[in-house]
């Protein structure tokens, strides 16, 4: 097992969407919402819809980072049964439908330490995940998840923030791998009517400081605004908006349709 194995899918996957001359759409399900079986057919959606890499959230009863919408999807996930095991078994079925593109776990860090930082990352990458995104781990912290994850071929991603002190957004850009995950505004997740204006300064910031790609989340809920951070960001990542429309009866078609929405509006003419 290469020690680079997430971190080159990965990179193929933002290098695929620069030679297609746009930013990459890193769409967010959760899994085990609304069901466990039900959020295997909503992963498959958003790829289907056009996801160039896709993240699934692992269920934990404190989600410090997430507004309402993901906090109730997760508490229906839990309620449901939903346990790191079952995300596991649940990735490694995505991943057998859609061999191409990079998966990522977005979750925090108790549940990955319950389950023993090294059974899990030896279990991620079993089931062909490529990398973790731990929104509660500071790299000053995440030294012996590093050593895991690249033992193990996983890419660990750091999110930094608009008000991230230039030294420590140094320590974010060195040490995260894949790519570093801008947070576009102080807050928890879920759409805003308006982005930023200062989010093409924050991106320029990071870029200044790393050759990785840089993929902006949080506060980004519709197609308009996907295309707007579009044009300023490597990356697009869109949570609440998708799992928004999970809920739906439709909800497969309707995150499908939705992804591709976004896609579109992100493609740079």
């Amino acid at each position: 097992m290469k020690a680079d194995r997430g971190a080159e899918a990965i990179r193929i996957a933002f290098e695929r969407a620069a030679i297609e001359h746009r930013a990459a759409l890193i769409p967010y399900v959760a899994l085990g919402h609304p069901t466990p079986e039900r959020s295997i057919a909503l992963a498959e959606a958003a790829i289907d819809g056009g996801a160039d890499l896709l993240e699934l959230g692992i269920p934990f009863s404190d989600p410090l980072a997430d507004g309402p919408v993901i906090q109730r999807a997760t508490q229906r996930a839990l309620a449901a049964g939903t346990t790191v095991r079952v995300c596991l078994d649940l990735a490694r079925r995505i991943r057998e439908a859609h061999p191409e593109t990079p998966l990522l776990f977005m979750g925090y860090l108790n549940p990955i330490l319950a389950f023993g930082e090294r059974a899990f990352c030896a279990a991620c990458r079993d089931a062909g995940v490529d990398g973790l995104i731990v929104p509660d781990l500071p790299p000053d912290e995440g030294g012996a998840l590093e050593i895991l994850g690249e033992e193990h071929g996983l890419a660990l991603v750091y999110l930094a923030a608009p008000n991230t002190p230039d030294a420590r957004l140094r320590i974010v850009c060195s040490r995260s791998t894949g790519y570093v995950y801008l947070v576009s505004l102080t807050g928890t997740t879920g759409p805003r009517e308006r982005l930023p204006a200062e989010l093409p300064r924050a991106v320029e910031r990071v870029r200044a400081m790393t050759d990785k790609p840089v993929a902006v989340g949080f506060g980004i809920g519709s197609p308009a605004q996907a295309g707007r951070v579009a044009a300023v960001a490597d990356g697009v990542i869109i949570g609440s908006a998708v799992v928004d429309r999970c809920d739906r009866e439709d909800g497969p078609e309707a995150v499908r349709r939705f992804v591709s929405e976004l896609r579109e509006a992100m493609a740079r003419r």
